[in-house]
C-alpha cells in the first residue's frame, strides 16, 4: 500500500512539474492592467515588458517591478500578479500631485512625500503651486544648508496636508522662506502665516476658529497655534 501511495505521489509531482515548467497550458498570454489614472494601460504594459510566451510560473515579478519604478515614477506601486493559467496582472497605484512647482512654462507634479515625480505642461486642477523662496544668505540661507531642499520641500508637502479641507480648495500657493517660515497663499489676496510643518492638527483647528471668528480678515498667523492672530491688512 505504501509503495503504491508512494508512486501516486512521485506521479502526481512529475505531472504538477510538467504542468508548471513544460506545459503549454500555463504559459503567459495575455497581460492585464488596472488601476491607471493619468497613464495609460498601454503605457505601463510596455514599460512591463512582460515577457509573452514564457512559462507563468518562471516569470520574474520582481523585475517586472523594478522596470516600472525605473521606466515610470509616476507609479507609487504595483502589484504584479500571476493570474492562471495565462495572465500576468498589473495592479497599479499612481502617485497624486499635493503641490506643483512651475519651471518655465511647464510643471513638476510633487506627491505627499515630497517626490518629484513628473513634468506636465498643464497644471492639474485644484493643485497648489510651491514656491521655494529661500534666501541665500542669513538666516535663511542657514536653514537651507541645515535641512537642504529636499527637506523643506517635504515640510511644505507637510503643511500642505494638514490644511482643513476648507482652506485647501483656496490655496493656490504655499510659500517656504526656511523651515520654520511656511505661508499660503489663499484665493481673494488672503494670507496665512502657517510656521514650520509642526503641529499642523492644532494650526488647522486654530485656522478654522480663527476664520469664522474674523470673516473679513486678509491675514491670519497660526504659526504659534496657542497665540493666533488676523488683521485685515
Amino acid at each position: 500500500m505504501l509503495v503504491v501511495l508512494a508512486g501516486a505521489l512521485v506521479f502526481l509531482g512529475s505531472g504538477a512539474f510538467w504542468l508548471l515548467y513544460g506545459s503549454d497550458l500555463v504559459r503567459v498570454e495575455r497581460v492585464s492592467v488596472s488601476g491607471t489614472r493619468v497613464l495609460s494601460p498601454a503605457q505601463v504594459r510596455d514599460a512591463a515588458d512582460v515577457p509573452l510566451g514564457e512559462q507563468l510560473i518562471s516569470v520574474d515579478t520582481g523585475a517586472i517591478e523594478a522596470r516600472l519604478a525605473r521606466e515610470l515614477p509616476r507609479i507609487d506601486t504595483v502589484d504584479v500578479i500571476r493570474s492562471w493559467p495565462d495572465e500576468i496582472e498589473l495592479k497599479v497605484t499612481e502617485r497624486t500631485p499635493v503641490l506643483l512647482v512651475q519651471k518655465g512654462g511647464k510643471f513638476i507634479e510633487v506627491d505627499n512625500e515630497g517626490v518629484r515625480f513628473a513634468t506636465v505642461s498643464q497644471a492639474p486642477q485644484g493643485v497648489p503651486l510651491l514656491e521655494l523662496a529661500v534666501s541665500r544668505t542669513g538666516s535663511a540661507a542657514a536653514s537651507l544648508r541645515r535641512f537642504g531642499e529636499d527637506r523643506l520641500v517635504r515640510e511644505a508637502v507637510r503643511a500642505a496636508g494638514a490644511v482643513p479641507d476648507s482652506v485647501a480648495r483656496a490655496t493656490r500657493k504655499v510659500k517656504v522662506r526656511s523651515y520654520d517660515d511656511i505661508s499660503l497663499q489663499l484665493t481673494g489676496g488672503r494670507t496665512v502665516d502657517w510656521g514650520s510643518g509642526e503641529k499642523g492638527a492644532a494650526k488647522a483647528r486654530t485656522l478654522v476658529a480663527l476664520m469664522k471668528a474674523a470673516p473679513g480678515a486678509r491675514h491670519f498667523d497660526v504659526s504659534v497655534p496657542t497665540a493666533p492672530a488676523s488683521s485685515r491688512s
